[in-house]
């Protein structure tokens, strides 16, 4: 018997019959003579009509209070789910009953719509398991210090789910999505890309950080911290999964050299022609950005040329471009750069995988790729297991088959595939 989170999306609670094919998922884990919690996201689309109702009663509104009362209405979303799982898990004849985030409580920061949490309380709902019922938690919320109704942000609740596997002591934490695991890369773009059975934690944060959509980043990093065993699993088929794990886990990891390719068509690239090069001056290019909330994240500064002055290039995210360029204009006369130049029609393409530690030449080997395909890089960026390139967005697909190729994470063809 283990103990175990099972956390199910939007799309797979979109819906009664949706909702009753969890609930049966949830009824075969317990047979199996598991003590099960359940969390759940709100219905696909709920959270977004949520919000609209909250834009149209308070247009032009952004103080705390509004905040705070955002968080009311949009946690609702995940309460109407959890109440409707366990109804019909009662329904059918399993013992279940719903936790919001105040009656656990799931205790968090005060900052409202983008709440971390602090720590469960878990006395009580371990208790109802080890009695065999099952916990159903709407994700995505918690509670202050003060009483108040908190929010995690968008995706938070597979943030809820690990957190509760952490609080529980939970064996793993099984998250159902529309896919039924993590691929080497997006199989609508490469289909002979192939499904990881197990990938390790920072392959897996670093990909999410990158632009696969499989898993949330804060999630990522909470397992990791709190060796959460992740499993990514589809809600729509009984496939085997893959296991996101620390690497010590398995030593078969070590052979991989790269674990996938992913791409992120949201960022724009800035560039500061002329920026004089002394001391100070990239703290304020960058103090103002930070200062409005924006992220930056690649960045690249030329050679000084002869008469004292340098590029600068960056990429934002492509909804803060028209703020980044206006706070920039806004600082221009302290910066002193000479032009200013912008281009959303950009993407980033990245390689990741553990096996970079221990193995020469990965750069090397996309660069030649993609040179091979006519394919400029416009910028660079680099990690321990991760390499990054900034290119046009026009060739982004084709830059994805390329490294799928030339790091050899194509599936092999299959006996009817040559056949035909």
């Amino acid at each position: 018997m283990a103990r175990i989170v099972m956390k199910f999306g939007g799309t797979s609670m979109a819906g009664s019959e949706r909702i009753c094919n969890v609930a049966a998922r949830v009824k075969r884990a317990v047979e199996a003579g598991d003590e099960v919690a359940v969390v759940v996201s709100a219905m696909a689309g709920e959270t977004d009509r949520l919000v609209g109702y909250c834009h149209e009663a308070a247009p032009r509104a952004v103080g705390a209070d509004f905040r705070a009362e955002y968080d009311v209405v949009v946690a609702a979303g995940e309460q109407v789910t959890a109440g409707l799982l366990a109804m019909t898990l009662q329904a059918m004849g399993v013992r279940a009953r719903s936790w919001l985030g105040w009656q656990l409580p799931i205790r968090t920061s005060g900052a409202h719509s983008l709440a971390r949490i602090e720590g469960i309380e878990t006395e009580a709902v371990l208790a109802a398991m080890a009695g065999g019922e099952v916990a159903v938690v709407p994700g995505f919320q918690g509670l202050t210090a003060g009483g108040r109704v908190t929010t995690l942000g968008r995706g938070g609740s597979d943030t809820s789910a690990v957190a509760m596997a952490a609080a529980l002591s939970a064996e793993r934490c099984d998250i159902y999505t529309d896919v039924d695991g993590v691929y080497t890369t997006d199989p609508r773009i490469v289909p002979r890309a192939r499904k990881l059975s197990r990938i390790t934690y920072e392959e897996m944060l670093e990909l999410a950080s990158v632009g696969a959509k499989v898993l949330q980043t804060r999630s990522v990093e909470l397992a990791m911290k709190e060796k959460v065993r992740l499993q990514v699993l589809s809600s729509f088929s009984d496939a085997p999964g893959t296991m996101v794990v620390d690497e010590d886990e398995d030593g078969e990891m070590e052979r991989e050299l790269i674990a996938g390719v992913a791409y992120d068509k949201s960022e724009a690239k800035v560039t500061l022609v002329g920026v004089p090069d002394r001391p100070g001056v990239v703290g304020a290019v960058f103090g103002p950005l930070a200062d409005s909330g924006v992220n930056v994240d690649m960045i690249v500064q030329n050679i000084a040329k002869g008469e004292g002055h340098t590029d600068v290039t960056f990429t934002v995210p492509r909804a803060q471009l028209p703020l980044s360029l206006d706070v920039l204009e806004k600082a221009k006369a302290e910066i002193g750069f000479t032009a200013l130049l912008s281009d959303a029609a950009v993407a980033k393409v990245s390689v990741v995988g553990v096996g970079m530690r221990s193995h020469a030449g990965v750069a090397a080997t996309m660069f030649r790729a993609l040179a091979a395909r006519g394919i400029n890089i416009q910028a660079i960026t680099t990690s321990e297991i991760k390499v990054s390139v900034l290119i046009a967005e026009e060739y982004v697909e084709l830059a994805v088959r390329v490294l799928h190729t030339a790091y050899g994470l194509d599936a092999p063809i299959t006996e009817d595939e040559v056949s035909a």
